[in-house]
């Protein structure tokens, strides 16, 4: 059975009013106790009229109550102050009636004075101490064992019938609060369960709207932020799938043409026994174009999955990039040249400090440079540029091309991305060159975008750290 959280509420009020109830009857019975020790130090007990009480009137020792502020009188049988020093509250006619109403009220609560009286049955006459009081603590529960009466049956009725209902008050009151007390937390709980078994059950879109400004307002707001991270995780999960059935059927359509026209020229060369010299070279070029192809795009995949892997380590080196850009640039002259391109390079002359992995940067270059010459016609212009910012290394390379549509600006750098001349087939291109220039310029701590306001051809921008 669950121990429900509206049960434990109820459990912890009655334990805590019960404790409660225990402190206040220890209470009361230490304040008994205090009292009866607080009065045996006061100075009115030390000094009371039974001790001091002489049947000499001259023989009594009233020294120590007049030092301590207070006052001694004597009254005879015949209602005369026959004797007094210090504090005199008497009344200044003393009549049966007045010394009476004077003994009544000398023993009310609320008087600012003590009084001790004593009367002498010997000599006849009654004997006052009288102390200011600073201070009073009465308090005192009176039981006499010895003489049980109806009046005492009828007070403890009544105080067990006190007693009993101040219990099924306690209960009742008990209950009520604990349950209207539990629902402040037992609601935002309901919720948070059935948002999570709605989460549990893969309905991802599932949140929790608490409108509170407490902790449950706060495990809320962690909770959704969490089912958020959640639905993210599982549309890239998703989305990775997809790219991944889409990356194997690009590579299966890839590979099956290159491979297709290897085996259709390598059987037909096996099947006809006649023919010339130059047309079994121009079969076999063709073989040798196509595996080169079917090679290129296989390298181009190894490089691109090896970057996924946590064994990817640049190896950096601090150089000056501006020289290693005149570097590569000089390199690709040659291919420049034979595909029929003008370029023009604008690097500037001083040092410009950045810490790169050689090898892998000039992938960057040779890719953008390969793109452009298998994407465009001869007579096609390359320019690229080099600025230095105040942490940041600047690099545009743009041609005067075909271009690339801006619809695909944003998807260029993804494998295989089709529907546009740039990744045609027919070029001799893997479709991958791009994609392992951003995951290079990434590795780098750099970035690398297509620039979409150009008119005529395509440009990239790639910025990189200084050092």
């Amino acid at each position: 059975m669950k121990k429900r959280i509206s049960n434990r509420f109820v459990a912890d009020y009655v334990l805590m009013f019960l404790i409660s109830t225990l402190i206040g009857v220890f209470a009361v019975t230490l304040l008994s106790f205090a009292s009866d020790v607080i009065s045996k130090n006061l100075v009115n007990y030390n000094y009371t009229a039974e001790k001091i009480m002489t049947d000499d009137l001259s023989a009594m020792d009233v020294e120590q109550v007049l030092e301590n502020g207070g006052g001694v009188q004597v009254v005879s049988k015949n209602y005369e102050v026959i004797f007094s020093q210090g504090i005199n509250n008497l009344p200044e006619v003393l009549t049966p009636k007045t010394f009476t109403e004077f003994l009544t009220a000398s023993q009310a609560k609320g008087n600012p004075f003590s009084y001790s009286i004593a009367y002498n049955p010997r000599v006849e006459f009654w004997l006052l101490v009288t102390f200011p009081t600073s201070i009073r603590i009465d308090f005192a529960i009176v039981h006499n064992p010895e003489f049980l009466s109806v009046d005492t049956q009828r007070v403890v009725g009544v105080i067990f019938a006190i007693v009993l209902f101040y219990l099924i008050l306690l209960g009742i009151s008990t209950v009520i609060y604990s349950k209207l007390t539990s629902l402040s937390i037992v609601n935002p709980l309901k919720k948070l369960c059935s948002s999570a078994s709605q989460l549990r059950a893969g309905d991802y879109t599932s949140r929790v709207d608490l409108n509170l400004d407490n902790e449950f307002g706060e495990l809320a707001t962690i909770f959704n932020e969490m089912a958020d991270e959640i639905e993210k995780e599982i549309a890239l999960r998703k989305q990775s799938d997809e790219n991944r059935k889409k990356l194997i059927l690009d590579i299966s359509h890839d590979l099956k043409n290159p491979l297709a026209s290897i085996i259709g020229y390598a059987e037909f060369c096996l099947i006809k026994t006649e023919m010339t010299t130059e047309q079994l070279r121009g079969y076999l070029t063709t073989i040798y174009n196509n595996s080169s192809r079917a090679n290129r795009l296989m390298t181009d995949l190894f490089e691109l999955s090896k970057m996924e892997t946590s064994d990817y380590v640049l190896v950096k080196e601090k150089l000056d990039f501006a020289e290693y850009l005149r570097e590569q640039m000089s390199e690709a002259v040659a291919n420049l040249d034979s595909a029929g391109f003008s370029y023009l390079f604008h690097i500037p002359d001083q040092e410009i400090m950045a810490a790169v992995d050689r090898q892998q940067m000039s992938r960057v270059f040779e890719n953008l440079v390969d793109n452009a010459i298998n994407h465009n016609q001869a007579g096609t212009q390359i320019e690229l540029s080099l600025m230095e910012h105040p942490k940041m290394i600047e690099v545009r390379f743009k041609d005067n091309g075909v271009g690339i549509s801006s619809e695909l600006s944003d998807q260029i750098f993804k494998p295989f991305v089709k529907g546009d001349p740039v990744r045609s087939r027919e070029s001799g291109g893997t479709g991958l060159g791009l994609a392992i220039v951003r995951k290079v310029v990434k590795a780098h701590g750099g970035t690398i975008k297509l620039a979409v306001d150009n008119k005529v051809g395509s440009e990239f921008v790639l910025f990189l750290p200084k050092s």
